[in-house]
C-alpha cells in the first residue's frame, strides 16, 4: 500500500526550474500587466523590482528549509513548524490560490484565442484548453515535466525575442511607425502619474504575477537530488524572472503611451500591432496562448500536488492519496478539473468582467503563503541538526524585513476601498477555513485515537 501511495521522483533539475518559471510568466505578465500600467504608469516598473526583491527572499528560505527537510514540500514544512491548523488554513488557501490562477490561465487563453475567433463564445474557447490541459497532466510526471518545459521555453524564448525588438526599436536599429518613443516615460503624466500610492497600490496584480515561483517547494518531493539542486534553480529563477517582468514593462511603456493600454488585448500583441511589422502580432498571440496554457497546466500540477500532501497531513480526505499506474494522484486531479469546468461555467454567465474579477483573489492568497513561509524558516531555524550550506544572509533581520513588508501589503489592500469584492471574498474564505481547521482536527484527534484502541486491543 505504501508503494502505491508515494510520488515517483521523476522531476529533473530543467524541469524544475521550468515549472517555476511557468508558473510565475503567464496571465500576471501577459495581460496582467494591461491592469498594473492602468494602475500605476510607468511607475509600476519599480513594484515588479520591490516585489522581485520580496520573491528572492522567500525563495531563499524555502530553498534553506527544503535542504534541511529534503523530503517536505512547503505544506509539510508549515505543518512542521505549526502545527495541524495553520497547516490546514495555508494549504486549502494554497489550494483555492491555484484553482482560481488556473481558472483565470484557461479562460485568458480563450481570450486570446478570440483574437483569431472573434464570434466563437469565451465559455467554449476555453473548455476546449481545459480539456487540453487536463489530459497533458494525466502522463508520468517526468513527461508532464518534458511537456512543460517545452511550454516555458517557448514563451521565454518570445520574451527574449520581444525585448531585443523591443529595444531596436527604442533605440531607432529596427525602423517602425513610432516617432520619439522616449518621449512616452515622461508625457502622459510623467513616471509616476498617480504617485508612490498608485505604484503601491499595483502591489496585488504583482503578487499575483509573481505568485508560482514557490511550485520549486511544491515539486521538491519529486525531484531527483533536490537539495543539490533547488540552490541553484532559485537563483537562476530569480533573476530571470525580475528581468522578464520589469524589461518588457519599460518596452511597452515606450513605444506607446501607457494610457492607452486598453485591456481587451495584451499590450504585447497592442504594441507589436502599432510597430507595423507584418505578422508580428499574431505570432506574439500565439505565444501568449502557448504561455497561458503553460501557466495553467503548472496550476494543475499545484493544485493536484497540495491536495495531495494536505491528504497525507490528515487535512483533506484520504481518497485523494490514490496514486494512478502512471504515479500520478488521479483523484486530486480529477477535483481540480471539476473546479475549473465550474470556473468555464463563470465565463459563461460573465464573459466580460469574469478575468478581472478572480485576479483580486490569487495576491491576497500568495501574500499570506509567502507569509507563512517566512515565518516557518524564523521558526525553525533554531531546531536545525546543522546549519545548511545555503542560508538566508542577514538572518533574521532578511526574513523579518520581508515578513513586515508582506504583512503591510496585506492589510493595505484589506483596508482599500477599491478592493472591497475581493477583501470580503477573501476574509470569508479564511474565516471559513479557520473554523473548519477546529472540526476536521476534532475528527482527526478521534480517528487516530479509534485506529490506536484497535491496534492496541486483543
Amino acid at each position: 500500500m505504501e508503494k502505491d501511495q508515494t510520488l515517483k521522483k521523476g522531476l529533473l533539475p530543467r524541469h524544475v526550474q521550468f515549472i517555476a518559471l511557468a508558473g510565475m510568466i503567464g496571465t500576471g505578465i501577459f495581460k496582467g500587466s494591461s491592469d498594473t500600467l492602468n494602475i500605476a504608469g510607468p511607475s509600476v516598473v519599480i513594484a515588479y523590482l520591490l516585489g522581485g526583491l520580496l520573491l528572492f527572499i522567500v525563495m531563499t528560505a524555502l530553498a534553506e528549509m527544503a535542504i534541511v527537510y529534503p523530503n517536505l514540500n512547503v505544506q509539510h514544512l508549515v505543518y512542521k513548524a505549526f502545527g495541524f491548523h495553520i497547516s490546514f488554513i495555508v494549504g486549502w488557501l494554497y489550494w483555492i490560490n491555484w484553482i482560481v490562477v488556473t481558472v483565470v490561465e484557461i479562460l485568458a487563453a480563450g481570450s486570446f484565442l478570440k483574437y483569431w475567433f472573434p464570434t466563437v463564445p469565451l465559455w467554449l474557447l476555453s473548455l476546449l484548453c481545459m480539456v487540453l490541459i487536463i489530459g497533458m497532466n494525466l502522463f508520468q510526471v517526468k513527461y508532464y515535466g518534458e511537456i512543460e518545459f517545452w511550454f516555458a521555453g517557448i514563451k521565454i524564448f518570445a520574451l527574449i525575442a520581444f525585448i531585443l525588438l523591443g529595444f531596436g526599436i527604442l533605440f531607432g536599429i529596427i525602423p517602425s511607425n513610432i516617432d520619439d518613443p522616449f518621449s512616452n516615460y515622461t508625457a502622459h503624466g510623467g513616471f509616476f502619474p498617480y504617485g508612490i500610492g498608485g505604484m503601491l497600490s499595483a502591489f496585488l496584480v504583482v503578487m499575483f504575477s509573481y505568485g508560482g515561483a514557490e511550485l520549486i517547494g511544491v515539486a521538491v518531493t519529486e525531484t531527483k537530488d533536490a537539495e543539490k539542486v533547488l540552490p541553484k534553480v532559485i537563483k537562476g529563477t530569480m533573476w530571470r524572472v525580475i528581468l522578464f517582468y520589469m524589461l518588457p514593462i519599460l518596452i511597452i511603456c515606450g513605444l506607446m503611451p501607457w494610457n492607452q493600454v486598453t485591456g481587451e488585448d495584451s499590450p504585447f500583441v497592442q504594441v507589436l500591432s502599432i510597430t507595423g511589422l507584418p505578422g508580428a502580432a499574431h505570432i506574439m498571440n500565439f505565444v501568449l496562448i502557448t504561455a497561458v496554457l503553460s501557466a495553467a497546466n503548472s496550476g494543475i500540477y499545484a493544485t493536484s500536488r497540495t491536495l495531495y500532501s494536505m491528504a497525507q497531513n490528515g487535512e483533506a480526505p484520504k481518497r485523494f492519496l490514490k496514486i494512478s499506474k502512471q504515479g500520478i494522484p488521479i483523484n486530486c486531479i480529477t477535483v481540480t478539473a471539476i473546479c475549473i469546468l465550474f470556473g468555464v461555467f463563470l465565463a459563461y454567465m460573465t464573459p466580460d468582467r469574469v478575468i478581472s474579477y478572480l485576479m483580486t483573489i490569487p495576491g491576497f492568497t500568495i501574500i499570506l503563503l509567502w507569509t507563512s513561509i517566512c515565518l516557518a524558516q524564523l521558526k525553525l531555524r533554531s531546531q536545525y541538526k546543522e546549519k545548511p550550506y545555503f542560508q538566508v544572509k542577514w538572518f533574521p533581520y532578511t526574513t523579518i524585513v520581508a515578513t513586515v513588508s508582506l504583512l503591510v501589503i496585506f492589510f493595505s489592500f484589506i483596508f482599500n476601498k477599491k478592493n472591497m469584492i475581493g477583501s470580503t471574498v477573501c476574509l470569508v474564505i479564511l474565516a471559513l477555513l479557520t473554523i473548519f481547521s477546529f472540526m476536521n482536527k476534532n475528527r482527526k484527534e478521534k480517528s487516530d485515537k479509534n485506529n490506536k484502541d484497535m491496534v492496541e486491543s486483543p
